[in-house]
C-alpha cells in the first residue's frame, strides 16, 4: 500500500470519527508562539523554551536541530576513560590523537580542536585576513553572515562582501568575481583575501555543494590569489550524500571547520583544519578568544568516537528526512509545498500553502497535545520544530530520531493537518 494511500486513509479516519476540534486547546499558546516565533528576514528561530504536558503517555520528537543530540553509553564510556593532559601545552594525548585523526580524514596537514563552530569560523577569518580592513566574500544567507553575530567585523576588523546565495547553496561565479577588489593598495577599497563557502548549506535546507562548483571556486580563488575557507559544519553529511570521502570535497579548500556536535553526536567541539602554518596561527588566535583548553581529553574522546563511528549512520538521517518529506507531499488535499529534489541530507524546509495557517501556528500545534489526539494516535505526540527563514518550517533529523520517531512525527503532522482542514470547513 502506498504512503499516499495510507496518508489519505488516515485523514479520512480522523474526519470520519470526528477527531477534530476548534482551536481552543491551542489558542492561548498559539497567539504567543506566533509573536515569539515569527519568521522574518532578521530573526529565524523561536528561542522560547518548549513546554509540553508532563505525562508518561507523551512522546517527544525533537526536530529543532541536530545539535540537540545526547552522547550515548559508548561515548560516555569513552569520555570517562579518556587519558588527559594539558592541551594548552599541546600535551593532552587524546586531543592530539583527535587532531591527527581529523587532519588525516580531511586531507589537511594539521587540525585544531576548538569549542564551537562559531569560534572555529572566526579563527579562520582572523588567520586568513590578518590586517584590519581586509575583506572576505560570503553568501548573503550563510551561517557565517547570518548567525555568528558579525564577529568577523566586531572582533577581527574584517569586512564582509556578500554574494547572492542561490537555492542550491552555490553562487553565480560572475557575481562572485565581480566582488573581488583588484586595485590594492587603493586607499578607497578593502583588500580581498578570502572566499567562504558553506557545505551543507543550512538556510537552503541542507543542500550539498556540487564538486564541480567547488572546483570552479578554487580556480577563481587561485586566479586572484585568494584563500578558500569552508564552513563545513555538516560536511560529513555532504560526503555521505555524494558517496565520497571528506578529503575529496576538501581538496578544493585551504581550510575547513567541521562540527563534531551536530549530526556526529559529540557533546562539544569543532575541528579546524588546514596547513601547518595556518594551524599554528589559529592556536594563537584561539587563546586570545578565551579558547585555551586544558584537560579537555574527556571531550576529545567523544570527538574521536564521532569521527570513527558516527559518519556512516548519517545516511539514516537523510532517509528519515526524505520519508517525512514524502509524507508532506502525499497529504491530500495538499497543504504543504516542498521540492523533493532539494531534500538531499538531514535538513528539511517546507512551506504551507494555506495562508490562514502560518508557520508559527503550525509549529505550535505540532508542539502541543491536541484534544482527542491520544484517542486518535494512541498517545500524545509532541513534535518540536521551528518556523524559519522566509516563512519556511524547518525540521532536522539526527541520531536521536529513529524511523519510529519519524513515523510518529508523520502521524502528528497528519493529525494537525486534519484538524486544521476540519476547522476551515466549519468556517466556510
Amino acid at each position: 500500500m502506498s504512503l499516499q494511500t495510507l496518508s489519505s486513509r488516515f485523514l479520512f479516519k480522523l474526519f470520519d470519527h470526528g477527531v477534530t476540534s476548534s482551536c481552543k486547546p491551542f489558542r492561548g499558546r498559539l497567539e504567543a508562539a506566533t509573536v515569539l516565533g515569527r519568521s522574518s528576514i532578521r530573526g529565524h528561530f523561536n528561542t522560547k523554551k518548549p513546554r509540553y504536558p508532563d505525562s508518561s503517555q507523551v512522546r517527544v520528537v525533537d526536530l529543532r536541530s541536530d545539535a540537540v543530540t545526547k552522547p550515548g553509553p559508548a561515548m560516555r564510556k569513552a569520555m570517562g576513560e579518556a587519558v588527559v593532559g594539558d592541551d594548552a601545552l599541546a600535551e593532552d594525548p587524546t586531543v592530539n590523537e583527535l587532531q591527527e585523526l581529523a587532519a588525516d580524514m580531511f586531507g589537511m596537514e594539521e587540525a585544531l580542536f576548538v569549542s564551537t563552530g562559531t569560534m572555529s569560523n572566526l579563527i579562520a577569518v582572523m588567520v586568513h585576513c590578518r590586517e584590519r580592513g581586509d575583506e572576505m566574500i560570503v553568501g548573503d544567507l550563510s551561517h557565517l553572515q547570518i548567525y555568528e553575530q558579525g564577529g568577523s567585523a566586531h572582533l577581527a576588523g574584517v569586512h564582509a562582501a556578500t554574494v547572492t546565495t542561490l537555492p542550491d547553496g552555490t553562487f553565480d561565479l560572475d557575481q562572485l568575481e565581480s566582488k573581488i577588489y583588484h586595485g590594492y593598495p587603493n586607499p578607497r577599497n578593502p583588500r580581498s583575501r578570502l572566499i567562504c563557502l558553506e557545505n551543507t548549506h543550512n538556510i537552503q535546507g541542507g543542500r550539498v555543494l556540487p564538486l564541480t562548483f567547488l572546483q570552479e571556486v578554487r580556480a577563481l580563488a587561485d586566479r586572484y590569489g585568494l584563500s578558500v575557507h569552508m564552513d563545513g559544519a555538516r560536511v560529513m553529511n555532504a560526503a555521505v550524500a555524494q558517496g565520497v570521502s571528506p578529503s575529496t570535497i576538501l581538496q578544493h579548500t585551504d581550510t575547513v571547520s567541521v562540527c563534531l556536535s551536530k549530526g556526529l553526536g559529540a557533546p562539544v567541539g569543532t575541528m579546524l583544519a588546514g596547513p601547518k602554518d595556518f594551524i599554528s596561527r589559529a592556536r594563537h588566535c584561539r587563546q586570545a578568544l578565551g579558547g585555551g583548553l586544558l584537560q579537555v581529553g574527556v571531550l576529545a574522546a567523544a570527538g574521536k568516537l564521532s569521527l570513527l563511528e558516527m559518519i556512516g549512520r548519517l545516511e539514516e538521517d537523510h532517509r528519515n528526512a526524505k520519508t517525512f518529506a514524502q509524507a508532506l507531499l502525499d497529504c491530500d488535499p495538499p497543504i504543504f509545498d516542498i521540492d523533493m529534489a532539494a531534500v538531499e541530507t538531514n535538513i528539511l524546509c517546507f512551506r504551507l500553502r494555506e495562508h490562514t495557517l502560518s508557520p508559527s501556528e503550525f509549529c505550535a500545534r505540532m508542539g502541543q497535545v491536541g484534544e482527542r489526539e491520544e484517542a486518535a494516535l494512541g498517545q500524545g505526540v509532541v513534535v518540536l520544530i521551528d518556523p524559519y527563514y522566509g516563512n519556511l518550517v524547518r525540521a532536522v533529523w539526527h541520531l536521536d530520531i529513529s524511523s519510529e520517531d519519524t513515523q510518529l512525527a508523520i502521524q502528528k503532522m497528519q493529525f494537525v493537518a486534519s484538524q486544521f482542514l476540519e476547522e476551515k470547513l466549519r468556517t466556510q
